[in-house]
């Protein structure tokens, strides 16, 4: 999405991404973005609530009017829940320890940004 939001944007149509991928939304570079700690795939909030989407979205639209450094990612400040006990079930590789005892077991997260092919990471790297 965030190539597509440079071209856009390089034809003069402001763009904001949401995500719910930090890091990879840094990795990625787009315009602007706005920032909410949800699992992926909910990105614009939980399903069936849309009073809790409507507040993302009034916040992501509010913070976007704020940035004016490109690159910039705003954290509405959105939560899935007052814990971090989801992100555990939402990310692991379902592998644990031999005795049972809880590991991280997170996938991580590689610090330079990945292409599919060398035509995408030329089309990135242009782009800056």
């Amino acid at each position: 999405m965030s190539l597509v939001a440079r071209a856009l944007e390089a034809a003069g149509v402001p763009t904001l991404c949401l995500t719910s991928a930090y890091s990879i939304t840094e990795s990625a570079n787009p315009p602007r973005a706005a920032f909410s700690d949800l699992p992926l795939g909910n990105t614009a909030g939980r399903p069936h609530e849309p009073e809790f989407q409507r507040e993302l979205l009034r916040r992501a639209f509010t913070a976007a009017e704020d940035i004016d450094v490109p690159g910039t990612i705003i954290d509405t400040g959105m939560r899935w829940d007052a814990g971090d006990a989801w992100k555990r079930r939402a990310t692991s590789t379902g592998v644990s320890r031999d005795d049972g005892g809880e590991i991280d077991d997170r996938r991580q997260r590689l610090d330079i940004p990945q292409y599919q092919d060398e035509a995408d990471r030329k089309a990135a790297e242009a782009a800056y």
